[in-house]
């Protein structure tokens, strides 16, 4: 049994490279679906953050932004892809669209980086967390411009409620790298 887990079944890596991305702009969709609406801010808490994460660590730079820019594509074109099964143009523009296009640029980041901490814990979870706040800090700054709001009203809207599940979901993230990093380098 060790034998058959080890062994490369998916020869092709350009083809698994195709499947990494499908599978992350599939997750992405479904953390969209797994969503708790805060009365107090415009934006939900939803999974999709824990998977851009993991998009950005496992799949690096190029294949993680691919997935994030992938979802936002299927998003835009019409496919009811966000959060409240929303699409279009017109939800890019809305209070979550700076959140949404923070998730490529978390993976960017994520992916840029992710080879150069060490294997250890704390590392990965502290570049995760970074990546985390780059997402939130891009949909707080979306929240100040389209709702005229000052800066601390929108950090507080849309940073600060979401810091607890967003380290939770960093760490969870890090520790589901490090156990598959290995593994998915092999086939990547």
């Amino acid at each position: 049994m060790i034998n058959v887990l080890n062994r490369e079944i998916i020869i092709n890596r350009t083809a698994c490279r195709f499947l990494g991305v499908f599978i992350f702009v599939i997750l992405t969709t479904l953390g969209a679906f797994v969503r708790i609406p805060l009365g107090f801010t415009p934006v939900p808490l939803t999974l999709q953050t824990f998977f851009v994460l993991l998009s950005g660590a496992l799949l690096g730079r190029r294949l993680g932004i691919i997935s994030q820019v992938s979802y936002l594509f299927l998003g835009y074109i019409g496919f009811s892809i966000f959060a409240e099964t929303g699409s279009g143009s017109f939800y890019l523009m809305g209070s979550t669209g700076g959140y949404l296009f923070g998730f490529a640029v978390a993976a960017f980041f994520i992916g840029s980086f992710i080879n150069k901490v060490s294997g250890k814990l704390f590392s990965v979870f502290s570049l995760l967390c970074l990546g985390d706040f780059l997402v939130l800090l891009c949909g707080s700054l979306w929240l100040k411009v389209i709702f005229g709001l000052t800066l601390n009203q929108a950090l507080t809207l849309g940073f600060v409620p979401f810091v607890p599940g967003d380290i939770i979901k960093a760490y969870l993230a890090a520790v589901i790298f490090l156990r598959l990093n290995s593994r998915v380098r092999q086939i990547l």
